[in-house]
């Protein structure tokens, strides 16, 4: 089974989606923050349940759908990890958010 492992990226994502939806209401902003991080749980047991991101078709880039969100992750076979790299806003410009902060 592998590990699911926050980048430091995907941690600020969550703080910024925490911060943002503070602002009308601090309860549902830490209930979705921590619904966010329940997602991820399945895919430590099952890895390749995600789907590829379709943007890059890559194999080894997954990403789970939960609300509005884009949880993006990583497959490598050769790791017992999986580094979460973002949580994005459904509504944003996936490939142009991502690239920008991952200089890919």
């Amino acid at each position: 089974m592998a590990k699911i492992v926050w980048t430091e990226k995907a941690s600020d994502h969550l703080q910024a989606i925490h911060v943002y939806i503070a602002h009308d209401s601090p309860v549902y902003a830490a209930r979705l923050v921590r619904a966010l991080v329940k997602s991820t749980a399945k895919i430590e047991s099952m890895p390749l349940c995600g789907r590829i991101v379709p943007e890059f078709n890559d194999s080894n880039l997954r990403e789970v759908i939960f609300q509005n969100y884009r949880i993006v992750y990583s497959v490598a076979y050769s790791q017992k990890t999986l580094p979460i790299l973002a949580v994005i806003h459904g509504a944003r410009d996936f490939t142009q958010a991502f690239l920008n902060e991952w200089e890919i």
